[in-house]
């Protein structure tokens, strides 16, 4: 008896190109640094397509690194298994160009710059660069909160399209989205973003576009006054932590928020806001700026307020009194 022929059924399929896309299929980012990671880990972990951009493969490769490092961390606290970390890494991938980007649905700028002189250039610079490699469809985001979306997208062809879209990174915790529109931000995309953060299991917070948004503003409010209240020599900074974190019932204190932020991010975010709005509760304190110029930056580098091993946990001995 002749044995039937079967027929690969792949040819009766669609093509990668006519499936139907959902919403948000894929999203590029710009940027993969410590912000740019858990972003990429947070949407990926939705069963996102996440491609981001990195100026080498060195850092590309480090960038990969780290994430796979946070979800090492996430399975050890039994928030992952195994098999979803490898499927979480397998959706991830970094590129050296805006080409890649083309297919995205939205693409979120996420550079760290020193200076709002040197960042509000570049950052406009990356938004030309998106906007020649994607869709008019394509929605662009900055991850920025001191800089105003209006003036990052002012320069573009399609600025209907271009919203501030805000991940706090503060507390990994953390399920905030703020999302601003600009001055010229449609409708549409505005909507189109609400339903993103929706898909994140986020809870959306729609704010008016300012400098700052909501949750910058009041942080550098607090951590200025708990540096004031230090150098006053009121409490040790531990107390200060523990007096904060006990009567709010939060994680960390405004000190160890501080450090997980980075203290240069934190000077700068003072700066961007004092400047845009003159007033002295935004100025940064002389102790951030000391320990900025140190290199005392917090986690990242081993030393900020407090002091942290190789991993990141913090050493019980204190730094300074």
């Amino acid at each position: 008896m002749a044995k039937a022929k079967i027929e690969p059924i792949e040819k009766y399929g669609l093509s990668k190109k006519d499936r139907p896309r959902t919403l948000f299929s894929k999203v590029g980012i710009v940027g993969c640094g410590s912000i740019g990671q858990s972003i990429a880990r947070i949407i990926s972990c939705r069963g996102i397509e996440v491609v981001f951009i990195e100026l080498s493969e060195e850092l590309i490769d480090q960038a990969i690194q780290s994430i796979e490092n946070q979800l090492d961390r996430m399975i050890q606290r039994w928030g992952m298994t195994p098999a979803e970390k490898r499927s979480t890494l397998s959706r991830i991938r970094g590129t050296l160009s805006y080409k890649d980007l083309s297919d995205c649905d939205l693409v979120i700028e996420a550079i760290l710059s020193k200076t709002r002189e040197n960042s509000v250039g570049v950052r406009k610079d990356v938004f030309r660069k998106i906007e020649q490699h994607v869709s008019p469809q394509t929605i662009i985001a900055t991850n920025s909160t001191t800089l105003v979306i209006t003036e990052l997208a002012s320069e573009l062809q399609h600025k209907e399209r271009c919203v501030s879209l805000h991940f706090s990174t503060t507390s990994p915790e953390s399920r905030t989205l703020e999302v601003a529109r600009g001055l010229h931000t449609s409708d549409e995309v505005y909507s189109k973003v609400l339903t993103f953060g929706k898909l994140l299991s986020k809870v959306v917070i729609p704010v008016d576009e300012s400098p700052g948004l909501i949750s910058v503003r009041l942080l550098c409010v607090l951590i200025n006054e708990a540096c004031q209240i230090l150098v006053e020599s009121i409490a040790s900074k531990e107390d200060i932590d523990l007096t904060f974190a006990s009567s709010l019932s939060t994680r960390q204190g405004p000190f160890e928020m501080a450090d997980r932020i980075g203290l240069d991010r934190v000077l700068r975010n003072m700066d961007n806001i004092y400047n845009e709005f003159g007033d002295i509760r935004y100025k940064a304190n002389p102790l951030i700026k000391k320990l900025v110029r140190a290199s005392h930056l917090g986690r990242k580098t081993g030393k900020g307020f407090y002091e942290y091993d190789k991993n990141g946990s913090r050493i019980k001995a204190p730094l300074f009194k």
